[in-house]
């Protein structure tokens, strides 16, 4: 390891789980992720490395067989599988989001039968808030829960569902209209079980998640739509056991996630920053290494410097998640900063390599196609400035 991206602070345990995962991704993640990822495989033998390690249950309480861990060790771990490759760090991220939110939000009855399963890997969890025309005005939702009886009834089109199809879980939020004064009060989240698969559900009648969207980057993970055809949900799986405060549990999903994807772009930098640094002392051009090259030695200044910074703001926004401080404020201006600056150390990684950089023979092919990922996932980078400039006009707003 080099000096960049270290953490103060860290107890024993969690320099453990770190050197542990660490090792995991080197042996087991780098060498075979371009080669996954070129052929956008899924995973699985890595799932199930995962699973062994008990990466599912990370911060899952010991009293529901988690291993109890912190945010921010989450955070550690999710920035080391990341610089192995990001699809993975994806299919870890939404099964925390779901596990944090039943943890948090769910009822005693809830959280005993899904977190020991969810803690083992067995159940894996997705999060659907996003539908095809919603964008990130969240009140215009339009998937729909009606009461019937002690059931609920769904209709509707999610989006953008990570691990939609591989996953057993999904928190979906939907409108409920039970009397709410405002949009985001007549929103419920629904836990819904269901096979993993693609087509009609044979589990949940009127349930589908119709294949695989092709993207440009960030695959191997499964990304889908989710359909609901009159999909007859028990009134005990809304999350929480009452209605209505299903955007309040979303949104903090949302934060901790943010943190997440903050994580992930310091992972992607940290490797592309490797990679630059590895390819400039091998590469030879006017009779000298390129890294003697005065140019290039300016860009790896610029690259560390900003891998460094995205790693210390992003370790700042989960230490304050878990001493409980809101942390709203600093999760956005910590995936902001971190996606930015991935975007560009990849760029300038990308540059060093030159010619070979654009070659699917080289590593750094696959990171310039997923760091845009970054910029857009757990919300683009103008919703992160108006959630920091709002909440820094109310820390620093002016007696009347």
């Amino acid at each position: 390891m080099g000096r960049l991206a270290q953490t103060d602070g860290l107890t024993e345990i969690q320099r453990d789980i770190l050197a542990t995962v660490r090792d995991f991704v080197d042996k087991e993640i780098i060498p075979v992720a371009t080669e996954l990822e070129h052929r956008d495989e899924y995973p699985t033998a890595i799932v199930e490395g995962m699973k062994q390690l008990g990466l599912f249950g990370l911060t899952i309480p010991e009293e529901f067989g988690g291993l109890g861990e912190s945010l921010l060790t989450y955070a550690l771990v999710v920035e080391e599988i990341a610089r192995g490759w990001m699809s993975v760090s994806g299919i870890v991220n939404t099964h925390f989001i779901v596990a944090h939110m039943i943890n948090a939000h769910g009822t005693q009855e809830q959280k005993e039968y899904f977190l020991p399963r969810m803690a083992t890997g067995e159940i894996r969890g997705a999060f659907s808030m996003s539908e095809p025309g919603l964008g990130s005005d969240v009140a215009a939702i339009s998937t729909k829960g009606v009461r019937d009886g002690d059931h609920y009834v769904l209709n509707g089109q999610k989006m953008w569902l990570t691990n939609g199809g591989t996953s057993t879980l999904v928190a979906v939020l939907c409108k409920t209209d039970e009397g709410g004064s405002t949009p985001y009060r007549n929103m419920t989240t629904f836990l819904i079980e269901k096979t993993a698969g693609f087509g009609p559900n044979p589990t949940v009648p009127g349930l589908t998640v119709p294949g695989k969207i092709e993207k440009m980057g960030y695959k191997g993970v499964d990304t889908t739509e989710l359909v609901l055809q009159d999909v007859r949900i028990p009134a005990d799986r809304v999350l929480g056991g009452v209605p209505g405060k299903g955007f309040y549990q979303m949104m903090d999903g949302v934060e901790v996630g943010r943190v997440n994807v903050a994580a992930r772009g310091c992972g992607v930098a940290r490797r592309a920053f490797e990679l630059g640094i590895s390819y400039a002392q091998q590469r030879s051009t006017f009779g000298k290494k390129i890294a003697e090259h005065q140019a290039i030695q300016f860009k790896l200044a610029e690259m560390a410097t900003k891998v460094e910074a995205a790693h210390q703001m992003m370790v700042m926004a989960a230490r304050k998640k878990d001493g409980g401080e809101r942390n709203d404020l600093e999760a956005g201006m910590a995936k902001y900063l971190a996606s930015e600056y991935c975007k560009e150390v990849v760029e300038d990684s990308f540059r060093i390599h030159g010619g070979y950089g654009f070659s699917k023979e080289y590593e750094i092919e696959r990171l310039y196609r997923e760091a845009p990922m970054l910029l857009i996932g757990e919300g683009t980078a103008e919703i992160q400035k108006m959630i920091v400039g709002r909440r820094l006009l109310e820390e620093y707003k002016l007696a009347d």
